[in-house]
């Protein structure tokens, strides 16, 4: 495989530069040991990963550090189209053009003939109904079908939710989800008393399924109220070291006791 040496080194030729060194990498000769040995399945990983930082730059509101994160995130577009390129499965030209097609068919207000004038739901509801008939297209019939499957659990779990709240699988109201909760609480409790670690991990998740459910009924992403319980955590835990370490002291010698006196005080403060 050889490559354009002058493309690679030229700063003003964007996406097609990029390309261009993504398949010199990938030279079976000259390209990167480690670059020549990744498959689909060994970078998947770090596509992950790579989305979960761009998320992070946004949450700090780094917008130096998004532009780094959103092409880190790019390369991996890149890189996976040029191992389906090497396998003639499909090249980046592909990639992009189904893509653009896929947003056309999907918004048939904006490129095509149908009225502009909706509310947001009415255009998610129009969104989801076309969803449905690429699903059946595809032989992908159940309605919970193209749900991916390595989404966060979290994540997931709404998704799953919400497809399912479509064709009317929902409870009616919050006091029932609330029922289920309780329920389900109890179980763990039982689970807990055999003593046996799968029917405690089976209830837990059932357990954590309901508290989903319920955010949903609330209004709250389970994800994003999680995140940011976990957020608080760290703020509240870093006081409680910071305290204790002015103070002379150390966390690992301060008793649980002293720690939540000072955890009470970081709530109030």
């Amino acid at each position: 495989m050889s490559f354009d040496e002058n493309l690679i080194n030229n700063p003003s030729k964007g996406m097609p530069r990029l390309l261009e060194i993504m398949r010199a990498l990938r030279d079976p000769e000259s390209g990167c040991p480690w670059d020549i040995e990744q498959n689909f399945k060994t970078i998947a990983p770090y596509t992950v990963e790579e989305a979960y930082e761009v998320a992070d730059a946004i949450e700090r509101e780094n917008w130096e550090d998004l532009k780094n994160e959103l092409g880190d995130l790019l390369l991996q577009t890149v890189y996976h189209t040029q191992i389906a390129e090497e396998e003639e499965l499909f090249n980046f030209n592909d990639v992009v053009n189904q893509i653009s097609e896929k947003m056309i068919q999907r918004h048939p207000h904006v490129f095509g003939n149908e009225n502009r004038n909706k509310t947001a739901s009415q255009q998610v509801n129009d969104w989801e109904s076309i969803k449905a008939e690429e699903r059946a297209k595809k032989n992908q019939t159940g309605i919970l079908d193209d749900v991916a499957l390595n989404l966060p659990a979290l994540v997931r779990s709404l998704k799953l939710q919400k497809r399912a709240a479509r064709v009317g699988f929902d409870w009616p109201n919050i006091l029932q989800v609330l029922e289920k909760i309780e329920e389900e609480t109890k179980e763990l409790v039982e689970a807990k008393e055999l003593q046996s670690q799968e029917k405690i991990n089976e209830e837990f998740g059932d357990l954590m399924f309901s508290i989903v459910n319920l955010g949903r009924h609330l209004g709250v992403d389970s994800e994003e109220a999680l995140k940011q319980t976990n957020k608080k955590f760290i703020n509240r835990f870093k006081f409680v070291e910071d305290t204790i370490r002015s103070q002379g002291s150390k966390i690992e010698k301060t008793t649980l006791e002293e720690m939540e006196t000072l955890w009470q005080r970081a709530k109030n403060s």
